[in-house]
């Protein structure tokens, strides 16, 4: 299909833009009219996550030049002409592109769509066009937002209505759109534990300690973070970690099963470390479930099935966007921060936009759990 149509450039916007492996650069670009399913949305902040990391470092094959940023949250500016569900002035959380037909859609399992790829990396929207260019060049929108953009346009599928009532407070929601959800939705939508259960949690980046919360949510008893920086296993203990363990200076598997009396019931793993899957298995117990949230890079997994799944008879699942239907969980997870039960904002901290570089640096260093943008 053709792509962007060039007599319905709408605005021009400022953008950080990919257009080779690894880097970023500010720059002006035009963006397009919203078409009838979509709307306008005017960025008041986007969260830097690191799918943008291994997007823009080409760890996830997307199409460049792309716009990356898919933690948006901002403040819709117009509507297409078949939108019912939102309205000018509406304050929104932007999540992941769904294609609304397909079965899983139809089953209220959009993190499953069969279009997801397509939806996620390929940079177009669902007509198969894109929204943003520059100088005639088609640029990509990731996961249909493009959030590193002062405008965006995303369809309404992706873009979930909040009671918010400040900029501030919706600055600090904006992972609650992919990190919180991805994280929250392991524990409250996948693994569904029974109160008085074990939950390990790989990783306390913003994924992770969103697990570590949830497991609060769910009334697990026993919640263990495992991580290299000790500052974040100190804000994991206050976010309700019954015991943390950093991976460089124990036998994790071993600790664990000391903690839980034999294995826990279940794990996430959320770090991007390959060695941590492996672990994130070993120290279930029998029947256990291991849910891999977490993009490993080049990196390899050696995993001997019969000694790790099979004879103990655990479960090891992939998960995507926390097995959500964003509509109506993240209205679920806000309802959880107003009552201080996600207190998703300790989590944060903010950066200007031009700031952009910095931002990442911080996050790849562990310096910030969850930088996020304003605008």
């Amino acid at each position: 299909m053709s792509g962007i149509n060039q007599y319905n450039i709408k605005m021009k916007v400022l953008a950080s833009v990919t257009h080779k492996q690894g880097e970023l650069s500010i720059e002006e670009v035009e963006l397009a009219s919203p078409k009838a399913s979509e709307v306008l949305v005017r960025t008041i902040a986007c969260g830097v996550c690191h799918t943008d990391a291994a997007a823009m470092n080409l760890f996830i094959p997307i199409t460049l030049p792309a716009i990356l940023g898919h933690e948006g949250v901002g403040i819709v500016e117009e509507v297409g002409s078949e939108v019912t569900t939102l309205k000018k002035g509406d304050r929104v959380i932007m999540s992941f592109p769904s294609c609304g037909h397909c079965d899983y859609c139809h089953e209220d399992h959009p993190y499953a769509c069969d279009n997801l790829n397509t939806l996620f990396f390929d940079g177009t929207y669902m007509d198969g066009t894109k929204r943003f260019s520059q100088d005639g060049i088609e640029i990509s929108s990731f996961f249909g937002q493009g959030s590193f953009a002062d405008h965006v346009i995303v369809d309404a599928r992706n873009a979930v209505k909040v009671n918010i009532n400040s900029d501030d407070d919706l600055a600090n929601l904006c992972s609650l759109g992919c990190g919180v959800q991805t994280g929250a939705g392991a524990v409250l939508n996948r693994i569904k534990p029974k109160p008085g259960s074990s939950l390990v949690v790989f990783g306390c980046g913003g994924v992770g300690m969103s697990a570590i919360m949830a497991g609060v949510i769910a009334g697990c008893t026993t919640i263990i973070g495992v991580d290299i920086v000790p500052e974040r296993l100190d804000l994991a203990k206050k976010l309700g970690a019954t015991h943390v363990i950093n991976f460089n200076q124990k036998d994790v598997v071993e600790e664990i099963k000391r903690i839980t009396g034999g294995g826990a019931h279940s794990s996430i793993e959320s770090s991007g470390v390959a060695e941590m899957t492996l672990q994130a298995l070993a120290c279930l117990r029998r029947e256990g479930i291991a849910v891999l949230l977490s993009v490993t890079g080049p990196e390899k997994i050696d995993l001997p099935l019969e000694a790790y799944i099979m004879n103990p008879s655990v479960t090891l699942a992939g998960l995507s966007e926390g097995g959500s239907n964003p509509q109506t969980f993240i209205p679920e997870l806000v309802q959880y921060y107003k009552e201080g039960r996600l207190p998703v904002d300790k989590l944060v901290k903010f950066y200007d936009f031009k700031d952009i570089h910095t931002a990442f640096e911080d996050s790849h260093k562990g310096i910030t759990i969850k930088p996020v943008l304003r605008f």
